[in-house]
């Protein structure tokens, strides 16, 4: 891959698409409701209780993705700036929204 590819607001989307799919299915082996208030904050805190099936394996690689997740988007907003990221980041809520309301074999 290019400098010119690695920076594409392409490149961004698919990047950080993935590292929210996997977040979701970490959450989902851990048991873990990410969209309750407090609960992302409690696993960035490694605070293991938060999970509702022990599974420490799973929970240290969900509290990492989360990690990833956020110097990704730190990175983006870097080289994009915070309008394009803001964007890019609107497609892949709106993409995972769809996924979740029609399964995992939605486009």
């Amino acid at each position: 891959m290019t400098h010119e590819e690695r920076f594409t607001t392409s490149h961004w989307e698919t990047l950080l698409q993935q590292v929210v799919l996997e977040v979701q299915h970490m959450a989902s082996i851990c048991q873990v409701p990410l969209d309750a208030p407090g609960v992302a904050e409690r696993v960035l805190a490694n605070d293991g209780y938060v999970a509702g099936h022990s599974n420490p394996a799973a929970f240290k690689k969900l509290r990492d993705l989360m990690l990833l997740h956020h110097a990704v988007t730190r990175q983006m907003v870097d080289e994009l700036g915070g309008t394009a990221a803001v964007t890019i980041a609107e497609q892949v809520r709106e993409h995972l929204a769809a996924r979740s309301h029609h399964g995992p074999d939605a486009p």
